[in-house]
């Protein structure tokens, strides 16, 4: 049971414990102090830059069962790492208490994401007869703000945003009562002497009466309000109003993104979309995160919510101001307080300034957001999460590592970025930070990497990055006057699976995305390697095409389509009857001839251009709004469509190549024979999948591997994952991602473990 011999008398013994993990904001304290007290044991308990520090005298079986009910009986919020016991001389104290927190140079002390509003405290809410009845800011130690408020370690409320706020004699009752679950609850706070909303118009004034009353009368007769929550910022109107919502997306300059949407209650979203167990599960849940739900055949909301796509990102109320905005029957689009592209704002300035030409109302707090955080998306794959953003409610918990390595900052990737900080065995990935090539978004990223490295006491020894020389990432990792660990952008890919599963020994790994820079100085992003968290070895890829325009390529479509049917068919392929040879711009032959010339063309092997180019020669999308599109619609064009396997080669050598034009030259034969899009579109995620899986089988023949990991944001497609992963679990383990997302915000991870391994 402990490490030292103490002093003892009979069969009284005194022991230190101190526990660390997630034990900080999640009521540790107020429980180790009820359960020293059931156990009848003398002492304290406090919160330490570490964790919590515990001291216990009582009687040698009281101590046994007093240290078995703390992993046996913890909050169910909390996170045990690691726990050390020793044995202590003896002090005779007559009671036990929660002592002051110790403040220390270091620190390690785990924080607890921000919490979906408790049962109880949406019962209390709801109660007039209750002293919160109606108040948005109703918390207790199960629930609430935690990481969006803190300013500091230990987890006191003199460092959280909440220090303005001296508690009113009710609510310290509540905070000194060991019997009440506000015991010690840092957030504590009421009507009395809390924060409190103010609902101003977009010229800065303050509306007449009561602030969410209002609001939510403005809401119904279609008014667009910017509320703040706990992580920033939402832009808010009825998602059942179609002159709303298409208003909204003209002032957010949202051309075809589908909007998010917040249920009043689970009824509500099952009136418009289908919901698993699963998707009940994670709806419900402490978390609360985005789930993207199908449609049902009922579904009634304005078009201009998810316009053309069968699927819809929902969430059920997760702050006490959406409980007391939204009726249960209520449906309202709850998108990032943004404009497109920028960090959604999180500041009152900021957000009045930014926001003022898109919110006609501010819904406002006087409680500061100290850290940002977006809502968190998943969406369930075989019963179980597949993350595709970790933020608000997710970050920053810990992953935990194979082993421990130095101290490493890893900077992620430019789209969809996410830093990792770790320490010991511990990974720490931040909430998302967005694309860095908006400048807002570079600059908050700098300014929470210091925050975080602040919070959780860890000065990096190692710093990592991509490989690409021009990531706004990569000279930022250049800026630290540490050793410098640069991993090539898909082997970052394939070791966030291997960091996520704990993986030592090498794997397939599948890295299939829209662009990273590979070794050879070429765009990469259908990759085939032989990797471990040290090294990888590439085996095979798609085979390179040139982008013509270069970045203009990636926003249209038709320019890597128009390239691949000259291949095919020289510049004659304008006479084919195919629809991209209607849709194409004037000038096009000049763009690709210049690509013939090797002007502005730079080779790639990326999967995510053969969506694109299958997109374009279907007619599908030949120019995108937003990144992925034509993905995303080629994807949906597919539903429910069966397609059979179209040719494609695979060819020999020491790097094979996947060359999928015999796949496209049979697409163009297939539209003259009058075959359908949605067959079409089906029969390219078929023929992509079994190309995969021949590929794989081929490679595993010759390494022995069987063990395969996919990662990169085309395996966010559910089609295509669906298909691999069920052809290839045939004959080999397959990993996949289920803590970070497959898309580059789970970089940063993979990025940390190679750094570990090539420092140890």
């Amino acid at each position: 049971m402990v490490e030292e011999t103490g002093a003892t008398l009979g069969n009284i013994e005194r022991i230190g414990i101190h526990i660390a993990g997630i034990v900080q904001g999640v009521g540790f304290r107020p429980f180790v102090y009820n359960l020293a007290r059931r156990h009848h044991l003398r002492g304290w308990v406090l919160n330490d830059g570490a964790g919590v520090r515990i001291e216990a005298e009582g009687a040698s079986h009281a101590l046994r069962e007093f240290v078995a009910g703390l992993t046996a009986e913890a909050p169910p919020l909390a996170v045990i790492a690691d726990m050390m016991i020793i044995a202590l001389p003896l002090k005779g104290e007559t009671q036990f208490e929660i002592k002051s927190s110790l403040i220390s140079v270091t620190h390690s002390a785990t924080i607890s994401p921000d919490i979906a509003t408790c049962p109880d405290c949406r019962r209390e809410m709801a109660d007039p007869n209750n002293r919160r009845f109606g108040y948005p800011f109703t918390n207790c130690t199960n629930c609430g703000p935690r990481y969006t408020i803190i300013t500091g370690v230990p987890y006191d409320r003199m460092r959280t945003t909440m220090d303005p706020f001296a508690m009113c004699p009710a609510c310290q009752a509540e905070y000194d009562d060991p019997a009440n679950r506000r015991f010690h609850a840092q957030p504590n706070a009421c009507p009395v002497c809390g924060p409190r909303y103010r609902l101003l118009n977009s010229d800065g004034q303050e509306a007449a009466g009561q602030p969410l009353t209002e609001a939510r009368r403005l809401l119904k007769n279609g008014a667009i309000v910017a509320v703040k929550g706990i992580g920033g910022y939402h832009l808010v109107c009825d998602a059942m109003n179609q002159q709303a919502v298409t208003l909204l997306r003209t002032r957010k300059i949202r051309e075809d993104k589908p909007f998010a949407v917040m249920g009043g209650s689970l009824e509500s979203v099952r009136r418009h979309c289908l919901v698993s167990q699963a998707e009940e599960t994670f709806l419900t849940g402490a978390v609360r995160p985005i789930v993207l739900l199908a449609k049902t055949a009922g579904y009634s909301l304005a078009e201009a919510v998810a316009p053309g796509n069968p699927c819809l990102g929902v969430m059920l109320p997760y702050a006490p101001v959406h409980w007391l905005l939204l009726a249960p029957e209520d449906v309202w689009v709850m998108t990032s307080g943004n404009s497109s592209d920028e960090p959604i704002a999180y500041t009152d300035g900021d957000a009045i300034a930014r926001l003022a030409g898109i919110a006609d109302y501010f819904l406002i707090h006087n409680r500061e957001i100290h850290y940002r955080a977006d809502d968190s998306v998943v969406r369930i794959f075989n019963d179980k999460p597949y993350i595709l953003r970790r933020s608000r409610g997710l970050a920053p918990a810990p992953i935990r590592l194979v082993r421990p390595g130095p101290p490493v900052l890893a900077c992620g990737g430019e789209l969809k970025n996410a830093f990792c900080l770790t320490k010991g065995d511990q990974a720490f990935v931040s909430v998302h930070m967005g694309d860095l090539e908006n400048m807002a978004a570079f600059e908050s990223y700098k300014a929470t990497i210091g925050h975080c490295q602040g919070l959780l006491g860890i000065r990096p020894e190692v710093v990592a990055c991509d490989l690409h020389p021009e990531y706004l990432s990569t000279k930022y990792a250049d800026h630290w006057n540490l050793p410098r660990i640069a991993v090539q952008h898909h082997h970052a890919h394939i070791a966030s699976v291997l960091a996520e599963h704990g993986l030592e020994e090498p794997v397939i790994g599948i890295a299939f995305d829209g662009t990273g820079y590979g070794s050879d100085g070429h765009l990469w992003g259908g990759e085939f390697l032989l990797a471990d968290c040290r090294e990888f070895t590439r085996l095979a890829h798609c085979r390179y095409l040139p982008l013509p325009g270069a970045s203009r390529a990636i926003k249209e479509p038709w320019r890597p389509a128009a390239w691949m049917l000259q291949e095919l068919y020289n510049a004659d392929f304008v006479n084919l009857d195919i629809p991209l040879a209607r849709l194409l711009p004037e000038g096009w032959q000049m763009t690709i001839q210049a690509a013939a010339k090797g002007i502005n063309a730079p080779l790639t092997s990326s999967a995510g251009r053969l969506f694109d180019i299958a997109a374009a020669i279907l007619g599908i999308r030949t120019h995108i709004h937003y990144e992925g599109q034509a993905a995303v619609e080629l994807e949906l064009a597919a539903t429910g469509a069966r397609g059979d396997t179209l040719p494609y080669d695979i060819t020999a050598g020491n790097v094979r190549e996947l060359d999928f034009r015999p796949t496209f030259a049979a697409m163009v034969q297939a539209i003259g024979q009058g075959r359908g899009t949605a067959e079409l579109a089906a029969a390219f995620h078929t023929t992509l999948a079994a190309a995969i899986t021949d590929m794989t089988r081929r490679l595993s023949k010759t390494t022995g591997i069987r063990k395969v990991a996919l990662s990169g944001g085309v395996f966010q497609n559910m089609t295509l994952l669906r298909q691999v992963a069920g052809l290839l679990e045939k004959d080999f383990t397959v990993l996949i991602h289920r803590q970070v997302p497959t898309n580059d915000g789970g970089l940063c991870l993979g990025q940390a473990a190679v750094a570990i391994e090539r420092s140890r």
